[in-house]
């Protein structure tokens, strides 16, 4: 991202998220915010998805993968969870509508840069910041998660979920895997929804087509993908950091969960994962 300005792929996310509450009616992924704190009018919206033939693909994907991490989310807070962190969190609504209140505290980290841009949003779009909320500044190749956290107030003894979408291909191996060993070794049980997508070079020429012109896309904007992971070499590793259980759910698992009466094929491409060490 360019230097002082928030992350444009946050907002083309936010952008995605609200899309899909036109065109498909929210029906993966429901979030009523989606479109107020992005600022921009319904049928603006509807044109520019409408007009892009490459965006249902990646709105279908961010919708699932949200729904997939507040269903886990939702999951762990019964099982005692008490804190939720949003890692790179951009222009996500999740605090602002979450229906535990003051149970669960959230934390919100992302680019300074970024978060002034959500604030602002939120103040354009009279969103009110709730009191179990609180904003992180971090720059994830720069800064370290651990004493931003901390100096936030986060407890790192309470059981904590993570949630860090849209953010790992953008990052080098070395800030993914320092984040991830730092919630692998939170003392009371610690569990994380991530994103990520296999190595071009696995891709079907039909795929890998789809995926160098959302590369080119992306690198325009500044923030160019850098990391890519071999599903196999990446649990390996998830399990050797501390982790005790990983779900990985590739293209054909995540479509026949929430598109159960579409054809599913064994396409590579989009992953999300769910690490827990309890």
């Amino acid at each position: 991202m360019e230097q002082g300005q928030p992350s444009r792929t946050a907002f083309a996310a936010a952008t995605h998220r609200a899309a899909h509450q036109l065109l498909e009616g929210g029906r993966v992924f429901a979030d009523p915010l989606a479109l107020r704190i992005l600022g921009e009018d319904q049928e603006t919206v509807r044109r520019k998805a409408e007009e892009d033939p490459l965006s249902r693909r990646m709105r279908l994907f961010i919708a699932m993968r949200s729904r997939f991490a507040e269903d886990a989310l939702a999951a762990a807070v019964e099982r005692g969870a008490l804190q939720l962190v949003v890692l790179g969190a951009g222009l996500d609504t999740y605090a602002y509508r979450s229906p535990f209140g003051e149970r669960l505290r959230i934390f919100e980290v992302d680019h300074p840069a970024t978060q002034v841009w959500k604030r602002h949003r939120l103040n354009e779009a009279s969103i009110p910041i709730p009191s179990w909320q609180t904003f992180v500044p971090i720059d994830f190749e720069r800064d370290t998660l651990s004493e931003g956290l901390t100096a936030a107030g986060f407890d790192p003894t309470q059981r904590t979920f993570f949630t860090w979408l849209g953010v790992v291909p953008y990052l080098t191996k070395e800030a993914i895997w320092s984040t991830l060993g730092f919630i692998a070794a939170l003392p009371n049980g610690a569990e994380v929804v991530f994103d990520y997508s296999d190595p071009p070079d696995s891709l079907s020429p039909e795929s890998r087509s789809s995926h160098d012109l959302r590369a080119v896309r992306v690198e325009k904007l500044g923030e160019p993908w850098v990391t890519h992971f071999d599903a196999e070499e990446l649990r390996a590793k998830l399990l050797t950091v501390g982790f005790r259980e990983v779900e990985d759910l590739g293209p054909p698992q995540i479509v026949g969960r929430y598109f159960p009466n579409r054809p599913i094929s064994s396409e590579m491409g989009g992953h999300v994962v769910r690490a827990t060490t309890a």
